[in-house]
């Protein structure tokens, strides 16, 4: 069964310095790249409040190498895994109409009684049968 992938976000690129062809100082707030003109201009109200967030932000560290997931975590993530693919094979199933169903439910129903009631027969004759011979022996 082929695995599902998920989707992942592209992330937005951006030029750099030396693709763009020219000299760009450092937004102190975001720490992004900002060419000479920008660096420059006036701020408006909400490039102000986004600068304020970003500096209360906490900051996050980036981990060199993430450690291995416990076997809890990759027990429940392939649990979730196949849960993932049995949505996507039941979207392909074709399932029968109501007609379809009760009919066929029918045919078994009508199966069932016929052969216990065949079974049924045939238990009480060997019964009998073997009451029969005991008796004589």
């Amino acid at each position: 069964m082929a695995r599902l992938q998920r989707k992942k976000q592209t992330p937005v690129k951006r030029k750099t310095a030396s693709e763009a062809g020219e000299v760009k100082t450092a937004d102190i707030a975001t720490g992004d790249a900002v060419a000479p003109e920008a660096a420059e201009r006036p701020s408006t109200e909400k490039e102000k409040e986004i600068r304020k967030r970003i500096a209360a932000a906490p900051v996050r560290r980036v981990v060199a190498e993430r450690e291995p997931p416990g076997k809890v975590r990759q027990w429940i993530d392939r649990g979730v895994q196949f849960l993932r693919e049995v949505k996507v094979e039941l979207k392909k199933v074709t399932w029968p109409s109501r007609k379809q169903t009760i009919g066929s439910t029918a045919v078994v129903i009508v199966l069932v009684l016929v052969i216990s009631l065949f079974l049924g027969v045939v238990d009480v004759g060997l019964s009998s049968l073997i009451r029969v011979v005991l008796q004589q022996g």
